[in-house]
């Protein structure tokens, strides 16, 4: 069974107001993408683009296991990516 990589490479972009990292299982090489307001659950409020960056790494485990589940259930964006919500925590 193959396993899950993701890089330690978590940045924001500003084009998608979101925090991005990569994620790889087998051929599959895709990126994760986590919105601002995803955020807020931590804070209760706005967050900036630093702060959201702080919060993934804080709580990268689980920004990763909610990936792991969503590609394992096939939910892909339609460009072929992951996109995460609050729900998904």
């Amino acid at each position: 069974m193959p396993f899950f990589s993701f890089p330690d490479d978590a940045r924001w972009n500003d084009d998608t107001d979101s925090v991005e990292f990569s994620v790889s299982i087998g051929e599959y090489v895709g990126t994760a993408r986590v919105a601002r307001p995803v955020f807020r659950r931590f804070g209760g409020r706005t967050v900036s683009a630093e702060e959201c960056l702080a919060s993934y790494h804080l709580y990268r485990t689980e920004f990763e296991r909610a990936v792991e589940a969503k590609i394992r259930r096939r939910e892909l964006a339609e460009d072929g990516n992951v996109d995460i919500v609050g729900r998904d925590l």
